[in-house]
């Protein structure tokens, strides 16, 4: 894959109006089942849509989706985004707001965050990177013991977005056809940790390529930190000639 297209990939996966934040107070884990709760899921998962492609995602009219996205807005929850789409009025497409973002699990995020500013202010950083390695360490044995029977690129990965959706992070895998995969996590249950100390992502991209072997190329194409929508994995086999270079 180019630098072309890997700066296309981040500029049509992140909308700037979606950005996730930073979640600073103790959410419990929910499961969609009210209609309004799959709706805000779909746009977790999805981005942007209109009421009509939501309709169709969760098989509904679209009329019954905007219903209930006008009522998901009254309560702060969505917001609306007006885009041209040449002749007549304008499309209308919802965006999850930030009040959203907090109902999804976040692993009792003022907690962690507390107790890591106290290992670094008490026990120093030294402390807080053992904490990580040993975290590292331990998922990265988790994950190998999983790979058990993966024999080639795609199975571990959709092996790994499995994981990683175990583990909360509503990870997905996209195959666009091109020998390149997207590892796709629609949601950081460890935000708030991450946010006071970027170890922790940079721990989670070792256990990767760790995980997915010495031939494989990870970049991260979008980052929630930086403000993307969701975090994005762009994975592919590494070629003899890009291993010499």
């Amino acid at each position: 894959m180019s630098s072309d297209d890997l700066e296309k990939y981040r500029q049509d996966g992140d909308d700037p109006e979606n950005r996730a934040a930073t979640r600073a107070s103790d959410q419990s884990a929910w499961s969609p089942r009210a209609p309004s709760e799959r709706i805000l899921m779909t746009l977790k998962m999805h981005g942007a849509m209109t009421s009509a492609q939501v309709g169709k995602q969760l098989q509904i009219t679209g009329e019954a989706a905007r219903q209930q996205l006008a009522k998901l807005m009254d309560d702060g929850l969505v917001t609306e985004e007006r885009r041209a789409a040449g002749r007549g009025r304008p499309a209308i497409y919802w965006h999850l707001s930030e009040k959203a973002q907090t109902r999804f699990p976040d692993t009792h995020a003022a907690l962690t965050v507390e107790i890591l500013n106290n290992i670094s202010a008490v026990l120093g950083d030294e402390a807080l990177d053992k904490i990580i390695a040993a975290r590292e360490a331990g998922t990265e044995a988790q994950y190998r013991a999983a790979m058990t029977g993966c024999s080639d690129l795609p199975a571990r990965v959709h092996k790994l977005a499995q994981l990683r959706k175990d583990d909360g992070y509503m990870a997905t895998v996209e195959d666009p056809g091109d020998g390149t995969l997207y590892l796709v996590e629609n949601h950081c249950p460890i935000c708030a940790a991450a946010s006071i100390c970027q170890g922790f992502c940079r721990a989670e991209m070792e256990v990767f390529r760790a995980i997915l072997g010495p031939g494989v190329q990870i970049e991260r194409a979008e980052h929630i930190l930086s403000g993307g929508r969701r975090c994005t994995y762009v994975i592919s086999e590494v070629q003899p000639a890009e291993a010499l270079g």
